[in-house]
Parts: structure tokens; C-alpha cells; sequence
């Protein structure tokens, strides 16, 4: 291996942060120890499926978004804060919007994806996206206005019919309670396309006990200040609205569209079994931006799932190449799903168990206690939950604490 070696990661969500965390743990010779570098625009990393229980208060920002910072604290990966504007393949470079360069023998990319707001008309101006915690944040401050306001009812289009959508209208819902009057809108003849029957009638059963309207085979066609315009059957309406939420779509960043390797149509950068990009070997991609296959020829989904078992075969690989070891093909467990349907309501389903109500979320809240990134996190949210309970005692009978 060559004497400092530098790996630099691009991204810090589930396939770059982990990715980074699996390097620092690998046997590297010590004289030759690469330095580990992850690059991210943000100061912290987002635990994204449990994004929704922000906007219920069922948890704490620094429970999902802990910052890199801390997270790195015991490693050997330094972090930077920074956005990537250029990637020059053929130097090995990368530039940063703050002037800052980095050179690297191996990089990692997993900048994962955006949500595209240019599909209709008014979108950008007046569609809330929920992707990161800033649109959380900026959501969260909007739900707050509504409220404090004199309206009656809250006027609330969630667009997309996918995971987040329906994850997203049942926690509203749950915030709003009848203050609320929330419509789905989905382009498809049913929510929940990809995913099994078991969970689109817990799905479709928990819709409609919140009494939200399901707009099945419907599209947007304008957004403005207050309305939103949908098209049924060949007929255009448009409908007051106070808050439209956009979950449609993903889009790869635009300095990984430039790059001079193969893309899909949708820009993702095709990848080997290994994880690398054709003709480039020294470049591992993971996450939203790769199109993978898995052993059966089948598209990987571009799930958190699947990012962070890329994450591990991505590093073992960085660490092979580097190391004169053999590299591993990319072999995807599919675990099953979990879907959060409002407040302590949840389904589970996978490896022969199909769960909803109270259990699935207890389940749930676990399984992504279990998955978070490092012990001392794991340790810290773990005794938060369990004491939660007790706090909450103390506090509704005035008793001391």
C-alpha cells in the first residue's frame, strides 16, 4: 500500500457515514495507514426514517441528527464541512465550494439523493420538500404559524403516495387531530406501490381512520400561494390548501451527473458487483446515486436499508484494494420493512413476520435503536426512552423529581 494514503468519503448519511465508521475499524498496517476523510455539507448526520417524529415531538432532534463531530470523536476519520462542486477523475481531485481541495487514492461517493421540485408549476416557490432537517425545521415552523392562526380547519396536500407520503399525512394527522383535513395525492392506481399488500391495507386502513382523502390516479399540475390544482380524469381543479408537502421524486446531484462515467437515465452512476464505477476503479459509489444489481440481476432499491450494507461491503472493498486482498461482490439482504403510521403505530414486515399496531412500533423504535451509528449513541437515545416514561410520570403528578 502506498505510504498516507488518502480515502475520501462524499457524504455523510447512512452510506458514507457508515462506510467511514466500518475504514476506522478496519486492520490497517500502521505505518501505512490511510488517512480517512468524510466530506459533508452538514454539520450533523440525519437518522432519516425516524425524520417523521420530529414534527410530533415523539423525539428530540439530537436523538436522529447527532452531530459528525461526536459521532467521529473516538476514530480515525477527520471530517469536513463542505460542499463538493467539482470531481476531477483523471487528477484524483476534489474541489469545494470553499476553495478547499482534497487529492485521494480512493473515494467514496454517497451524496445521496435530492428532492427535484422543478416537475410543476409554483413547486419550488411553495411546496415544503422532507428529505433533510432543515426541511423538517422549516415544516415544523410553518405547522407553528397555522396553528397559532384564527383558521378552523388546517388545509393540509401531502403529493406522493410512496413511503414518505403516507408516513408523513398519518404523523399530521396525529399532530392536528380534527384540526386537520388532509388530502394524498398519488399519480398511481394505489398508495404504497413497491411495497407488500399486508402493509398497503394497514396503510390504507390508518388513512382512513384520520379521515384523510385518498386521490388516487391524480397529478399535480400548479402549486400557488394557496391552492393546488389536480387533474382527475381529464378534469383540472384547483383546491385551497394552507401547507402543500412535495415527496416525489429523488434526482442524483448534479456534480455526479457530470461525471464522465456511465449513468443510468435517471443519472445514477452504474456500479460493478463491487460497488466500483466502471472504468474507475479507485471510485466506490453507494447509496441513492448507484445503480446496483444484486445477485439475481435485480436492481437494488435505494433504501436506507440497503445503503448501509453497501456501506460495508464499500469499505471492506477500500480496504482490499489498498491492502492486495480480494474484493467482495455486493450480496443484498433484503430484512423486510418498517413503516411508522402516526404515533405508537407502526408496521413490521419481513423474515416471515407481519406486524402492526403498538408491538411493530416498539419493535421498530429498536431496530433503528439497534442500527444507529456508533454504541455511545445507541447508549445515550436508549436510556433517554427508557427513562422518558418516568419523567413524564413525575412531571403529570407534580411530584419531585
Amino acid at each position: 500500500m502506498t505510504e498516507k494514503a488518502r480515502i475520501c468519503i462524499l457524504g455523510g448519511g447512512f452510506g458514507g457515514l457508515y462506510a467511514a465508521l466500518r475504514l476506522s475499524e478496519l486492520p490497517w498496517n500502521p505505518p501505512g495507514a490511510p488517512e480517512i476523510v468524510l466530506i459533508d455539507n452538514n454539520d450533523r448526520f440525519l437518522f432519516s426514517p425516524l425524520l417523521y417524529e420530529l414534527l410530533t415531538g415523539e423525539l428530540q432532534s439530537w436523538e436522529i441528527a447527532p452531530p459528525f463531530s461526536e459521532l467521529l470523536a473516538n476514530t480515525r476519520v477527520r471530517f469536513h464541512q463542505g460542499t463538493v462542486s467539482d470531481i476531477n477523475l483523471e487528477n484524483r481531485q476534489l474541489h469545494l465550494e470553499d476553495g478547499m481541495e482534497f487529492t485521494y487514492d480512493r473515494a467514496i461517493l454517497a451524496l445521496g439523493g435530492e428532492t427535484p421540485l422543478n416537475l410543476v408549476p409554483g413547486c419550488a416557490d411553495y411546496a415544503f420538500p422532507f428529505r433533510t432537517i432543515a426541511d423538517a425545521y422549516r415544516l415544523e415552523e410553518r405547522l407553528r404559524l397555522l396553528e397559532a392562526s384564527d383558521k378552523d380547519k388546517i388545509r393540509i396536500a401531502v403529493v406522493g403516495g410512496g413511503y414518505s407520503g403516507v408516513e408523513l399525512a398519518c404523523k399530521l394527522a396525529d399532530r392536528l387531530q380534527k384540526r386537520g383535513r388532509l388530502r394524498l395525492v398519488e399519480m398511481g392506481t394505489e398508495i404504497l406501490r413497491t411495497s407488500t399488500e399486508f402493509n398497503r391495507k394497514a396503510a390504507t386502513k390508518a388513512l382512513e381512520e384520520r379521515g384523510i382523502w385518498i386521490d388516487l390516479e391524480t397529478t399535480t399540475e400548479e402549486i400557488t400561494a394557496d391552492t393546488i390544482s389536480l387533474l382527475y380524469r381529464g378534469q383540472v381543479d384547483p383546491i385551497p390548501v394552507d401547507l402543500v408537502v412535495w415527496t416525489i421524486g429523488t434526482q442524483v446531484a448534479s456534480v455526479v451527473q457530470s461525471l464522465p462515467v456511465k449513468h443510468t437515465q435517471r443519472g445514477q452512476i452504474e456500479v460493478t458487483r463491487t460497488l466500483q464505477a466502471i472504468d474507475h476503479p479507485e471510485l466506490f459509489a453507494v447509496g441513492d446515486l448507484a445503480y446496483s444489481l444484486d445477485a439475481s440481476g435485480q436492481p437494488v432499491p435505494t433504501t436506507a436499508q440497503a445503503a448501509m450494507q453497501q456501506a460495508d461491503y464499500a469499505a471492506w472493498n477500500v480496504w482490499a484494494s489498498l491492502s492486495d486482498r480480494p474484493l467482495l461482490p455486493f450480496e443484498y439482504q433484503g430484512l423486510g420493512e418498517m413503516m411508522t403510521l402516526g404515533i405508537d403505530n407502526a408496521t413490521l414486515t419481513g423474515l416471515g413476520v407481519k406486524l402492526e399496531g403498538q408491538m411493530a412500533h416498539l419493535l421498530r423504535r429498536l431496530a433503528y435503536l439497534y442500527r444507529m451509528p456508533t454504541f455511545d449513541h445507541q447508549l445515550k437515545v436508549g436510556l433517554n426512552w427508557i427513562t422518558q416514561p418516568v419523567r413524564e410520570f413525575f412531571s403529570q403528578s407534580g411530584l419531585p423529581r
